[in-house]
């Protein structure tokens, strides 16, 4: 499912326009993006948690060469499944 299929899904589950539905996605992810630059945390009980993870510093190779590259450390985007999603994915 693509961004315009989830706008229209949400625009018929929620009887709103498809424009307010996509107003409601977009204002949704940007929240969650503010949220997450900020190092904070966002729960959506039953569905999930969206989080921030630390990745270490790392020595990587390039596979082209084989030559060896320092990889700085970072932080990454998280998603940990909610009790409800995970049983609606696996009762499929």
């Amino acid at each position: 499912m693509n961004k315009s299929e989830l706008i229209d899904a949400l625009a018929a589950k929620c009887d709103l326009s498809k424009a307010s539905a996509g107003r409601a996605i977009d204002g949704l992810t940007e929240v969650i993006t503010e949220a997450l630059a900020k190092g904070e945390t966002v729960s959506l009980i039953g569905f999930g948690t969206f989080l921030v993870g630390e990745r270490a510093a790392r020595t990587g190779r390039n596979p082209k060469t084989g030559a060896e590259l320092k990889i700085a450390a970072s932080k990454v985007p998280k998603f940990s499944v909610g009790a409800k999603l995970k049983a609606a994915v696996n009762s499929q």
